[in-house]
């Protein structure tokens, strides 16, 4: 039952519409119709993700503080837990809301990940009536990347933007709170700040080329929405 929703809900739909981009798109590029259907999908939760990434730039801004509440009430779980809701309900921040956008992403990256692999092989079951299907698939992105293939180009480029969309939404720690804590703060940046970056180039090393393109153009516009969100904010800060 579960396996059928899934496929009926997200793999099919996102299948589709992959072949339909295929089919649509001038050139006949796998990649190209990757791209755009990635960027529909994110444009779709594009609300959420905003909300999202405000967020996690309040959250961040606030680390110093959160990690100084953490070591002044190390021992009374009680009073850390109510002191640092109060700085969540001061800042009007739902420490839950960032992992509402990664939840409804999951059953999609699977989805995802399953059209891409049979991206190449196409299964006519899968196709709705009113698809057409391709008489080929050219899985050459551009003529140079095989999408079927790893690829250390992309995995390692995919490393390197996640780098940058990470820096991106890290403050640096505010002067007003005590050194130890603020040390905390910057070690778990830094750790945030290379780790990530690294995971997914170890993971994408190995995949085909296709996932860490769709990573790519995720973080491509996770790098644009993070960049008007935080020109919005310093605009109204003036």
């Amino acid at each position: 039952m579960i396996s059928y929703l899934f496929n009926e809900i997200f793999f099919k739909p996102l299948f589709n519409g992959l072949i339909f981009l295929y089919n649509t798109v001038p050139g006949y590029d796998m990649g190209l119709s990757i791209i755009i259907l990635t960027a529909v999908i994110r444009l779709i939760l594009w609300p959420l993700n905003s909300k999202s990434i405000k967020n996690q730039r309040l959250l961040s801004e606030l680390q110093p503080k959160i990690d100084e509440i953490r070591k002044q009430f190390k021992n009374d779980k009680e009073a850390q837990a109510k002191a640092l809701m109060n700085i969540y309900r001061e800042n009007k921040i739902n420490p839950l809301a960032g992992f509402l956008p990664i939840i409804i992403q999951i059953p999609i990256i699977i989805a995802l990940y399953r059209v891409f692999l049979n991206s190449s092989d196409i299964d006519t079951s899968f196709l709705y009536p009113f698809i057409q299907m391709p008489a080929a698939v050219q899985t050459i992105f551009l003529g140079l990347i095989d999408l079927t293939k790893k690829s250390a180009a992309l995995a390692i480029l995919s490393g390197a933007l996640q780098y940058f969309q990470t820096k991106m939404i890290l403050s640096k720690p505010s002067g007003n709170v005590k050194q130890g804590a603020s040390d905390f703060s910057r070690i778990m940046s830094k750790q945030m700040l290379y780790f990530g970056p690294a995971i997914s180039i170890i993971i994408f090393w190995s995949l085909p080329a296709a996932l860490p393109l769709y990573w790519i153009v995720v973080t491509l516009m996770t790098l644009v929405q993070q960049y008007f969100i935080q020109k919005n904010q310093r605009k109204n800060a003036l």
